[in-house]
């Protein structure tokens, strides 16, 4: 259970960093998940390299693995969505209603795991009320070496930011990665944030993998900003309830429309 004063820390700065709230057995269990999802994919066209891209068609020389909805692959991710240790945390930064917006993994291999610049979650999904945060799951140990989270403290005040270019980063000049403030963790840690604090992450330069699993979650009552008349971030199953009830269930349920399958 987060203190008072951690409860500030969050306020104040826009993130908040949880030691050891998932047990050795449990990161054990979503590595083994998580090794399992990429060795399904491997040779496929679903194996693609997700490393960050602002309008250049060269692949890059460095990789980053990427997949949402990590929950409809292994249990193990279900658990850990719905673990003790996370809604302790994100019913007093949220409120008692915790909503699933989404979930994904990042895996950074050695040596060349891509980067992050900086930048808000906040353009790809907005929302009304700001109520959105982001819990990054530590699979393994990071530091400096191989491109922990940096985070750009009590950025989260200014509200949106302009951004900058296809992948929607924040303005480099202004927030230089290496000016931000590095977040080394242990695996088990979780580092929650707002999705309105800026942050990114550097190169895997060591010869250790980095692997996180990322879930975003909402105030189920705080209304996503809808681009004409749609809400343009949607995954199948967005609405799970970790945490409290639903107020607007029947005027807010997701709807999806069912297309003919192509032969």
């Amino acid at each position: 259970m987060p203190s008072a004063s951690d409860i500030q820390f969050y306020r104040d700065n826009g993130y908040l960093h949880c030691r050891r709230v998932f047990a050795d057995h449990e990161i054990e269990e979503m590595r083994t998940a998580l090794e399992r999802i990429l060795e399904g994919v491997r040779g496929t066209r679903d194996d693609a390299n997700h490393a960050w891209r602002d309008g250049d068609d060269e692949p890059s020389k460095l990789e980053l693995k990427g997949f949402h909805g990590v929950q409809y692959h292994d249990a193990a991710f279900a658990r850990a969505m719905a673990h003790p240790g996370m809604t302790a945390v994100l019913t007093e930064l949220i409120g008692p209603n915790v909503q699933v917006h989404h979930t994904k993994m990042l895996v950074k291999p050695p040596e060349k795991g891509a980067p992050f610049p900086m930048h808000q979650d906040y353009p790809y999904f907005p929302h009304e009320r700001h109520s959105v945060v982001a819990a990054s799951i530590h699979l393994d140990d990071a530091d400096l070496d191989n491109g922990c989270l940096r985070v750009a403290p009590g950025s989260h005040h200014g509200g949106p930011l302009p951004f900058y270019g296809q992948s929607r980063h924040a303005d480099t000049e202004e927030f230089p990665i290496e000016a931000g403030t590095a977040l080394p963790a242990q695996a088990g840690d979780v580092l929650f944030f707002s999705y309105l604090t800026v942050h990114g992450s550097g190169v895997n330069a060591s010869t250790r993998t980095r692997r996180n699993v990322l879930v975003q979650y909402r105030d189920p009552a705080d209304p996503p900003v809808l681009e004409d008349g749609l809400e343009r971030h949607v995954d199948w199953g967005q609405g799970l309830m970790v945490a409290g009830s639903n107020p607007d269930y029947w005027q807010r349920r997701p709807r999806f429309e069912l297309l003919p399958l192509l032969r």
